[in-house]
């Protein structure tokens, strides 16, 4: 009985942790097997390459060092506010196709499975409730330099 007992204990305990480690279903599960690196991007909109960040709606993509394992996505959403989204989707773990996308210069897509969030706030629209992981920034605007950090 014992011996049973022990045997069907742990084979629960190796099913559980098992599923656990291989899902990504929930929010925790996410999170768990999202990437955790290092951020941290100094952008100077007086340069020509961040000219569409001096405007309101104008959005780019950051793919230079310790911008993250995909890169970022930052949205200018007023004078002095912005959006910093990393660009693997938060809805599922890192796959093939899951790199976050604008599309239509309003909405951010995931390619995998068409999940969709509004560019300016990151707000779910369709597909999943999780919003894409962002990141603080510091922004002088007498100088126009933002920096990105996690």
């Amino acid at each position: 009985m014992k011996k049973t007992f022990s045997i069907l204990f742990f084979s629960t305990l190796l099913i559980i942790s098992n599923i656990s480690v291989n899902s990504c279903g929930s929010r925790e599960d996410t999170v768990s097997c999202f990437p955790n690196t290092p951020i941290n991007v100094t952008l100077n909109l007086n340069l020509a390459a961040y000219n569409n960040l001096n405007y309101v709606g104008g959005w780019i993509y950051v793919d230079e060092q310790q911008s993250g394992t995909r890169g970022l996505i930052i949205v200018r959403r007023s004078d002095n506010q912005f959006m910093v989204f990393d660009r693997n989707a938060p809805h599922i773990c890192p796959d093939n196709d899951t790199t976050l996308e604008v599309k239509d210069n309003i909405s951010i897509i995931c390619p995998k499975d068409n999940a969709k969030w509004i560019l300016l706030t990151g707000q779910p629209s369709s597909g999943t409730n999780v919003p894409p992981k962002t990141y603080p920034y510091n922004y002088n605007p007498n100088t126009r330099v933002l920096n990105v950090y996690y």
